[in-house]
Order: C-alpha cells, then sequence, then structure tokens
C-alpha cells in the first residue's frame, strides 16, 4: 500500500496537463477576440466622424446688377425728340410691369407733318429684363446670355419680315446684336432696326422704326440703324448708372 502511492501522485499529475492547456487555449482565444472588438470599435468612430462631415453648400456667380434704371429716363430727352418728332407723349408712355426691379419699359411714337412732303412716322421703344443669380436656375449673367439667343430668335422670326440682317454691334454692353429688315403695313414699307444687347445680368431690347407717309420717302435705313445704336448705348449706359 506504501508504495502505490507515488504510483497515485503521477497519475493525478498527468491528468492535470491536458486540463491546463485547454485552459490556456482559451485564455488564447478570449484576447484575439478582444482585438477585433477594438478594430469595429475604431470602424464605428470613423463612420461617425464621416457622417458627422457637412457637405459643401453649392454656390453660385453673383448677379453684376441689383436695379434697373426707369425705363422712360433711361435715355436723354434730346435723343428720343431727334429720333421721335412731334412724339405724342415726349417724356415716353411706360410699359405695365408688375415689378420693375426684373422688368421695364418704354416706348415713343409720333408723325411729323411736313406739309407736301408728307409725313414721317416714327417709333421707338425699349424694354430692360434682370436676370437674378439662383443654385437651380444658374447665374444671373448666364440666364441673360441664354435669353439673349432667346430674344434675337424671335426679331429673326418676325412675320413678313424682307430683307433681313443680323450684325454684332460693338460698344453696346458685353455683347450686343443689331438686325435690320422691312415690313410692308398699311401700304407703306416700315424700316426696322432691332438691337439686343447684354450687359451683366442685364438684357436690353430696343426698336427703332419709322416709315414715310402720302409720298414721303422710305426712312433711310442706315440712319435708322445709327439712330437704334445710340438709343441702346444710351439705355445700356443707364443700367450701370442705376447701379453705382
Amino acid at each position: 500500500m506504501q508504495r502505490s502511492a507515488p504510483r497515485l501522485t503521477r497519475i493525478l499529475a498527468a491528468a492535470a496537463v491536458p486540463v491546463m492547456l485547454v485552459v490556456a487555449g482559451c485564455s488564447s482565444d478570449t484576447g484575439s477576440g478582444s482585438g477585433s472588438g477594438d478594430t469595429g470599435a475604431a470602424q464605428g468612430k470613423a463612420t461617425a466622424t464621416a457622417a458627422a462631415t457637412p457637405s459643401p453648400t453649392p454656390t453660385v456667380e453673383p448677379a453684376k446688377f441689383a436695379k434697373l434704371p426707369p425705363a422712360c429716363k433711361a435715355i436723354a430727352a434730346k435723343t428720343t425728340a431727334s429720333l421721335v418728332p412731334k412724339a405724342k407723349n415726349e417724356k415716353g408712355t411706360a410699359a405695365a410691369s408688375t415689378d420693375l426691379s426684373h422688368r421695364g419699359g418704354c416706348s415713343w411714337n409720333g408723325l411729323e407733318d411736313k406739309g407736301v412732303k408728307g409725313s414721317q412716322y416714327r417709333w421707338l421703344d425699349v424694354s430692360f429684363y434682370r436676370y437674378d443669380s439662383e443654385v437651380s436656375l444658374g447665374s444671373g449673367q448666364a440666364r441673360a446670355q441664354e435669353n439673349f439667343a432667346k430674344e434675337l430668335g424671335k426679331i429673326q422670326a418676325t412675320t413678313g419680315a424682307k430683307k433681313m440682317s443680323t450684325t454684332s454691334t460693338t460698344g453696346v454692353g458685353d455683347e450686343a446684336k443689331t438686325v435690320t429688315y422691312t415690313v410692308k403695313k398699311t401700304g407703306e414699307d416700315f424700316v426696322y432696326a432691332s438691337v439686343v444687347a447684354r450687359t451683366g445680368n442685364v438684357l436690353v431690347l430696343l426698336s427703332y422704326n419709322g416709315a414715310g407717309y402720302a409720298g414721303a420717302p422710305t426712312p433711310d435705313a442706315k440712319k435708322i440703324v445709327a439712330g437704334a445704336t445710340k438709343a441702346a448705348k444710351e439705355a445700356v449706359a443707364a443700367v450701370a448708372a442705376a447701379n453705382k
């Protein structure tokens, strides 16, 4: 019985070794799991940081002009008097507008009786259109450019127009084109010069036309174009003056 005690001790010691190895293995797995948890936490923080960063706010180029000039005062009185002698209303007739900060217009017309030489009729009108900058629509300048092309197209599509010609006009705003043509009305040939001009975010549309009655000669096209160009330059300058 005394010899069996050491043997029993050795058996118990050998049986204990696998148990220690299993415990050690579990301890190692637990440590690995802890590392994975740290990685997930870091990823979660990165995602939260990305979500917290705000998206850039869309911007658009500011509009150059915020005001329009009074349309009936945009062209000098001496100019309108020379272009439209005997005007019915020397101060001009304002066009109806519900928003003068974005659109306005004025016109002058008159018939000058020259006795046995007949009569000369003249008509002058000017219109202003201002475009604001909006993120959803674009800058005021870009919108004015787009409508420049549209308004030019409308004039070029004038019903009954003959001898039509379109030319670029220098010295009138950022860009300008003049359309000349004739139209038969009331039995006479009306000579037209229509100027489409853009200055910044503002469009200026000016039309000058005339006809001779009772034997009076048809107006000289070059003089009509010269008169329209002079008036258009004054109208464009008035836009800048109104925004000083």
